[in-house]
């Protein structure tokens, strides 16, 4: 009796990080190194941080060619056109309608992070979609790190615009007119719920972008194995045609995401810009 495929094991490969990279079109693979240490840490680049860079530098190109697009026909008497019209309208939407919109006044200051979250997860999440790619944000390290710079242009941007006794009032807090022993037992009760709200956000930033980017793969992958499973042209035929219907969900979700956690990001930014 032969034996199929294991499924399970091919998505879970698949959707995991690992020193392999599979090249496209049939070209092999590409085995990255795995001896590289610093101070007795393993820093070896994996496929995901391969990735990763390959996403930073289509943000660079992106935004580099697109600027020079508008600022040629800026030159030339032109409106924009084209390519440059597109990441323009992009660029504008977000720093307008979600970094400036939601963190309210000072937020142009933001802008240039937030559009670069925005980009870099995009195409994290673009890439992932390719039949030979990796998903980046489908690994929970990459978007702790994420979340993680989110926490940090948080918190040290709250303490520079409240000031140290400001920021102190988003940690340990009491209600305006409130004193005595009401004021110390609800400090008491507050704080830790207060603590507890500052860790929640980055540790949520962190699953939704994970979660959402890995279930999808998980679907799409999970349909294909039907394949394999059923050995039937009809099942195979179904299979393909869902997968590519849910393909067109996928792309969108890449994009949302990206949006979701810019979104977040701000709004976080502005709750504590302006917490008085």
């Amino acid at each position: 009796m032969i034996q199929g495929p294991d499924i399970g094991k091919a998505i879970f490969e698949h959707t995991s990080d690992s020193h392999v990279v599979e090249l496209p079109f049939g070209l092999g693979e590409w085995r990255l190194p795995t001896d590289w240490h610093v101070l007795g840490i393993d820093v070896s680049p994996t496929k995901h941080v391969v990735f990763m860079a390959l996403a930073a530098l289509l943000v660079f190109v992106t935004i580099r060619i697109a600027g020079r697009q508008v600022q040629r026909r800026q030159r030339d008497g032109k409106a924009p056109g084209g390519f440059g019209a597109a990441i323009e309208a992009i660029v504008l939407f977000i720093r307008n309608d979600v970094a400036i919109a939601n963190i309210g006044h000072g937020g142009e200051k933001f802008a240039p992070y937030i559009l670069t979250l925005f980009f870099f997860i995009l195409y994290c999440n673009l890439l992932g979609l390719l039949p030979w790619g990796a998903t980046a944000t489908g690994n929970l390290a990459v978007t702790g790190a994420l979340a993680l710079t989110a926490f940090v242009t948080i918190e040290v941007s709250g303490f520079r615009a409240l000031g140290p006794k400001g920021y102190l009032k988003t940690i340990v807090f009491v209600p305006p007119g409130m004193s005595g022993i009401g004021a110390v037992l609800m400090a008491l009760i507050m704080t830790p719920i207060e603590i507890i709200g500052k860790l929640v956000k980055p540790f949520a930033l962190t699953l939704r972008l994970f979660a959402n980017m890995t279930a999808g793969h998980f679907v799409i992958l999970a349909l294909l194995g039907l394949i394999f499973i059923f050995g039937s042209w009809t099942v195979a035929a179904g299979s393909v045609a869902f997968v590519v219907f849910m393909m067109l969900p996928e792309l969108l979700v890449a994009f949302l995401q990206a949006y979701i956690f810019a979104l977040l990001t701000s709004v976080f930014i502005g709750m504590m810009q302006h917490a008085h």
